[in-house]
């Protein structure tokens, strides 16, 4: 039985038991395009049938620090969000701060290649713990959603 696309969903302290490190800033994941003057299109989550969620793709380097080896310690992570996750936690130092992933997910894939493949990951989330920035959805009662003593 081939299970193509299919995603699992540790829970973020199982899959990194050390936590992680966010390097740098996220930025949008942009698509390919052959004419360097043609304006840059963000990613969506859509394949080429059209499935997915048609939220953005955002991309991020980030340092696993459990991780067995330095080859393995960093990494791409993407967000699918319509809004830029911005991580609330301040820098321990200059362009790294730890987050907390929300919504976590990996795919396996074959990494390598010849004689030297091995197992890798496609991993992503949905959003950063403590993110206040309106990259989650909106809760249920408008109200709630609101900081006590702001106008409306």
């Amino acid at each position: 039985m081939a299970m193509k696309n299919l995603w699992f969903t540790p829970s973020f302290d199982d899959a990194f038991p050390m936590g992680l490190f966010l390097l740098g800033e996220i930025e949008p994941m942009t698509e390919f395009n052959s004419d360097r003057n043609a304006p840059k299109r963000q990613r969506l989550d859509l394949d080429a049938e059209g499935n997915g969620t048609g939220k953005r793709l955002w991309k991020a380097t980030v340092t696993d620090p459990a991780a067995p080896n330095a080859k393995q310690a960093s990494f791409d992570l993407v967000f699918v969000a319509d809004q830029q996750p911005v991580p609330s936690a301040p820098e321990i130092a200059r362009g790294m701060r730890p987050i907390v992933l929300e919504g976590l997910q990996v795919k396996p894939k074959v990494t390598g290649q010849g004689e030297f493949k091995s197992i890798g990951w496609n991993i992503r989330a949905t959003g950063i713990a403590g993110d206040n920035s309106g990259s989650k959805q909106a809760a249920a009662d408008a109200s709630a959603a609101r900081p006590a003593g702001k106008a409306a």
